[in-house]
């Protein structure tokens, strides 16, 4: 039998310690028998506890928690864990309460150090976004870095988000996060604020830093960064339909770039989400891909090239861009694509002599509801991907795009056609049931 509210009591709390906690808090605490925490929550009330109360830390021990707290449950004793401010705010909150049930956790927050944070700042908080990078160190931040990266949630947010409020870590503070920033082609528009040991006699605020001044900086630990920039997604640049002219492309002679007509075709019949994950095999200037990763603003494309000339135009239009969810691959496909992520949507604009391994292999790691859209020129390429879509039992479809932009002539304009293209749309296909020996 247990003690009528006996479950586990979720205590925030701030670097002020004790004095900083409502009396509900102090009560219950004060009252636990087992009282667990990381060290340094513990270290804040260790002499107000009830005597031989048990002190159980959880640095490194997350997941161990919730076996410690129904083992005191099951012996009838009381249960505080401290969490650092809001718990309920990229705190342990919501791991605790799937783990024990809402029914066993009462939650007793203290401000988040955010809010403290901006009532430093004297900035309004209520429109900001709230990301965290309080993960392993994945060392500095480079183009091209993929979701792994434990500054890649953190630096998508600042893409997608004018106001952003990030709870730092030891190895990723304000100042690699200044250095993030810069290497993915932000700049004096925007801005990094930082508020450091908050609630502490040597409380320290940095207020409306540029980048490369917090870049060379070491702010004391542990702190939180806001980070603001001009309003606007991508000041200059639309979401959609780039002008040709706005890629930095082959030279002397244009035309290894997918045409905005046939771009925004090829893009429409990919059916992206949000979160879409994209391949774009042979990127030749990055054109479809960067436009991709726009859209699926939430996903991430994998893009390879083989011509190391064309790769570096790419790269150097996705820091143009500022797009952080691209990741560019100098190489000649198939190679490297065993390690890509399944795709959502695939797009062939290239294919090295390799087309037909290519579907193949596109085919068979789309995800369900997938796409596969390949554009060609020449009715080689056309046939050998038709051919190679049938021996797969995939469902395709053909559309000739053949577009004319007008031209001066004297003091009028005439239509010059641009080369047709054949835009091929597939889709992955279904799978058959396997068939019972007992049907």
């Amino acid at each position: 039998m247990h003690a009528p509210n006996d479950g586990l009591h979720l205590i925030g709390i701030l670097d002020d310690g004790w004095d900083g906690l409502g009396r509900a808090a102090r009560e219950r605490l004060a009252a636990s028998d087992v009282v667990i925490g990381a060290g340094r929550t513990l270290r804040l009330v260790a002499p107000l506890l009830a005597q031989g109360a048990v002190v159980r830390g959880m640095d490194g021990a997350l997941g161990k928690v919730p076996d410690w707290a129904r083992a005191a449950w099951a012996d009838g004793l009381r249960v505080a864990v401290l969490a650092t401010g809001d718990p309920l705010c990229h705190g342990i909150g919501s791991f605790l309460i799937d783990r024990l049930g809402a029914e066993r956790v009462t939650i007793h927050p203290a401000p988040s150090t955010l809010q403290i944070a901006f009532a430093r700042l004297k900035k309004p908080w209520q429109d900001v976004a709230i990301a965290s990078c309080h993960s392993a160190d994945a060392g500095e931040w480079h183009p091209g870095a993929t979701p792994g990266h434990g500054l890649y949630k953190l630096v998508r947010a600042i893409a997608e988000h004018s106001r952003v409020a990030a709870f730092t870590a030891p190895d990723n503070g304000p100042d690699r996060i200044a250095r993030a920033l810069l290497a993915a082609g932000f700049g004096s528009e925007t801005r990094i604020s930082v508020a450091a040991r908050l609630c502490l006699p040597d409380e320290a605020v940095w207020s409306d830093l540029p980048l490369a001044e917090a870049a060379e900086l070491r702010f004391p630990a542990p702190n939180v960064a806001v980070i603001e920039r001009e309003t606007g997604f991508l000041p200059g640049f639309p979401v959609f339909g780039f002008d040709d002219d706005v890629y930095v492309q082959r030279q002397p002679e244009k035309g290894l770039i997918t045409k905005l007509e046939a771009r925004a075709l090829s893009l429409a019949k990919l059916a992206l989400h949000p979160d879409s994950v994209v391949w774009d095999i042979g990127a030749g200037s990055g054109s479809v891909g960067l436009e991709a990763s726009r859209i699926a603003r939430r996903g991430h494309v994998w893009a390879i090239e083989k011509n190391a000339a064309d790769a570096e135009n790419a790269r150097e239009n996705a820091r143009r861009f500022r797009a952080t969810n691209y990741t560019l691959e100098e190489g000649r496909a198939p190679a490297g694509l065993d390690q890509w992520p399944d795709p959502d949507a695939v797009f062939i604009g290239g294919s090295g002599g390799e087309l037909a391994e290519l579907i193949a292999l596109s085919l068979a790691r789309l995800t369900p509801g997938g796409r596969l859209v390949m554009n060609f020129v020449t009715l080689e390429n056309l046939a050998t991907a038709t051919a190679a879509l049938a021996a797969h039992g995939a469902q395709w479809e053909v559309t000739m795009l053949s577009a004319a932009r007008s031209q001066p002539i004297l003091d009028m304009h005439r239509l010059a056609a641009q080369n047709p293209v054949w835009i091929v749309c597939a889709n992955r296909p279904t799978r058959p049931e396997p068939v019972s020996d007992h049907d």
